[in-house]
This record gives C-alpha cells, sequence and structure tokens, in this order.
C-alpha cells in the first residue's frame, strides 16, 4: 500500500472562520478550532483520503459499530507557544501510544511519522488559535473508530481517524491547589489482560460511576485499586499517580491495566535526571495509611496532559482519612510541575530533546 505524504493531503480551507474566544475563560474542550484533519481505512485499501476540512459534525450510521460495541480509542496532547514559536511536547510519545491502543482493540496501525506530519500541517493552518496568556495551550484530541454500518460483534473492515483541536486555559486558574481524592473499593477500572493500558472510550466510561461517587462524598477525583485484591494502588482519576514517602518516589508500576501516561515517564525521568530516587512497583494502599500514620508520606500528587501534575491533599476510603502536607502543595511537587512546564514553555533547558518545533 503506498505510504501517504504530505503533497497527498488534501487542505480545504473554510470561508467561513469562527471568531476566537477570549482567552481568560476558556475552561477546557469548549471551543474548538476552524478546521480538523480527517482520513479514512478500509481492509483493502489501507489508510486513504487524508483531509483537512472545515471543523464540523461527522455524519453516521445509527448502526455505526464503534456506537454499539464501543471500538474507539484517543490520545491527548496539546501545542504551546514557546519564545513566539508554536510546539509540540514528546508527539512521537502519543502516535505510539495511539498504535498500542489500536492494537488492542483490534483497530488499524497507523503511520506514525505521516500522523505527525499531518498534525504539523493542521497546526500551520490554526497556528493562530494557539492561545498565549499564562497556563493555557491547543489541546490536541486524535482519535480513531470503526465505521462499519453493522449490528454484529466484530472488528470494523473500515475506521475513521480524526485530529481536533481546542483552546483550553489554565488547568488551576489559581495556581497549584491539592485535591481531595476517595479511594474506590467497591468499583473496579480495569484488571491486566483487559484494556486498561489502552486509551479506550470504554475505559472512561465505566470509571464515571466511580467518578459520580466521588463526588457525592464532596471528593474530586476516584483512586482507583486493582481490580483482583482491590488491594494495589493504580491510577487517580484519568492521571497516573505518585507518592514521595520518605524522601523516595512511588509510583504503581505498568502492569498492563494501568495507562503508560507520557506525563508519568517524563516525570520519572526529570526526577532521576535530578538525582532522586524513583520506583516502580506494587504499592498497597494500606502501605500508604501506614506511611501516613509514621509521617512518612511527604507529598502526593497525579500526573496527566490536562493537569500536568495535579497534587492531592486528601485520601479517604470511607473510614479512613488522611491528610498530606497539611492539605498544601509540597515544594517537591511545584519544583517538578515548573521543571516539566518550564520545558514545555522553553523557559527551562530541554536536555531531552521532547519539544518539537512545528515549522
Amino acid at each position: 500500500m503506498t505510504k501517504l505524504q504530505k503533497k497527498d493531503i488534501n487542505i480545504s480551507l473554510t470561508k467561513n472562520p469562527k471568531q476566537k474566544p477570549d482567552q481568560s475563560n476558556l475552561g477546557f474542550g469548549n471551543h474548538f478550532t476552524d478546521h480538523m484533519f480527517t482520513m479514512e481505512w478500509n481492509v483493502d485499501k489501507g489508510w486513504y483520503n487524508p483531509q483537512i476540512v472545515e471543523y464540523a459534525y461527522i455524519p453516521m450510521s445509527p448502526a455505526l459499530i464503534s456506537l454499539h460495541y464501543g471500538q474507539s480509542i484517543f490520545e491527548g496532547m496539546k501545542a504551546y507557544i514557546a519564545n513566539g514559536e508554536p510546539v509540540l511536547f514528546r508527539p512521537e510519545e502519543n502516535f505510539k501510544r495511539l498504535n498500542q491502543s489500536a492494537e488492542r482493540l483490534a483497530l488499524p496501525q497507523i503511520d506514525e511519522d505521516f500522523a505527525l506530519t499531518a498534525l504539523k500541517t493542521l497546526l500551520e493552518i490554526e497556528k493562530d488559535w494557539i492561545p498565549t496568556l499564562e497556563g493555557t495551550s491547543l489541546y490536541i484530541r486524535p482519535f480513531m473508530f470503526g465505521a462499519d454500518e453493522f449490528l454484529g460483534v466484530k472488528a470494523s473492515s473500515n475506521v475513521k481517524f480524526i485530529i481536533i483541536l481546542s483552546p483550553s486555559g489554565a488547568y488551576f486558574k489559581d495556581g497549584l491547589q491539592p485535591n481531595k481524592i476517595f479511594v474506590e473499593d467497591e468499583y473496579v477500572r480495569a484488571v491486566r489482560g483487559g484494556t486498561g493500558y489502552a486509551k479506550a472510550a470504554g475505559n472512561y466510561a465505566g470509571s464515571l460511576l466511580g467518578q459520580k461517587k466521588a463526588e457525592k462524598y464532596g471528593y474530586a477525583q476516584t483512586l482507583w485499586l486493582d481490580g483482583v485484591e482491590q488491594k494495589y494502588v493504580e491510577e487517580v482519576g484519568a492521571m497516573n499517580i505518585f507518592f514521595k514517602i520518605d524522601g523516595k518516589y512511588v509510583t504503581p508500576e505498568l502492569n498492563g491495566s494501568i495507562l503508560p501516561g507520557i506525563t508519568r515517564d517524563s516525570i520519572i525521568k526529570l526526577l532521576k535526571h535530578n538525582g532522586e530516587v524513583v520506583e516502580e512497583r506494587k504499592i498497597s494502599i494500606d502501605e500508604i495509611y501506614e506511611a501516613a500514620d509514621n509521617n512518612k508520606l511527604e507529598e502526593v500528587f497525579g500526573t496527566g496532559t490536562a493537569a500536568v501534575i495535579s497534587p492531592v491533599g486528601e485520601l479517604f476510603d470511607g473510614k479512613k482519612k488522611v491528610v498530606i502536607n497539611n492539605f498544601e502543595t509540597g515544594e517537591a511537587t511545584t519544583k517538578i510541575y515548573n521543571q516539566l512546564t518550564g520545558i514545555q514553555l522553553g523557559k527551562v533547558e530541554d536536555s531531552f530533546n521532547w519539544v518539537h518545533k512545528v515549522k
């Protein structure tokens, strides 16, 4: 099958550009740019018809296979303005992970180099949509789904791949603020052998009831435990999680049910670069409680694309409550947040070559 190149992308620009939203009141996922990238796949033809077109609704059949059986995956990434230029942060890792998710959901592999080329081409057109206020960014959502019109459980013979863009505001309007986290011991998010490591749409649907339960108790997010013993910590909300215990950083090891976060990987590399000790291993909720009782639980934070770092100030499982660092954002959490966002924005030296210029 022919390898697609930038020259194969058909570009059709809108004749009715939108008015750009107020950067000081963007929120998250509320606004969308003028254009999107789309591409199709067929089991016989491979990938074809790459195009940049006006952002619009997607026509679909009521019998669309993905609506009924959930054959859908996505990614989340951001574009920033750094030193006056649009940049991306480790985008090749997102497309690599997209292919890992695609493999698990029986979707076709995408040419990662071409996907990045397509994204950069779209961003060249939409660069004026990248907000410039502190803490803002252009959120990027690539996604792929089965497109057969068929009521039967099978891998789709037709697939769509789309990239949409959304200017988004600062995750923390008042700076880094700790969150209260509810420890979930009734529902589970994923088990090994399932789709936990994939960025599959169904994973997030299955987490919503636990999230509603947490909110009912007045907590912002859910801390998910493992799906077998409900003993070992896995993720918090839609983020990976780190614990600073007695001077060391501990994060759950990737075991097949935990999403291999790109922010997680970046934080691990930065911490080790700073000379810190990082342990990727099983960690039980009882170990967390014991560390807290012995005054060794120093800081806790979640990591993910949207928030970068989200401090945790309290854990509660319905019986036991643990307050972390007097419900204040810790020095170590603040330091690693500033270091990573500084690299993304060109304020801190990028010794890892993580930042990609769009052009």
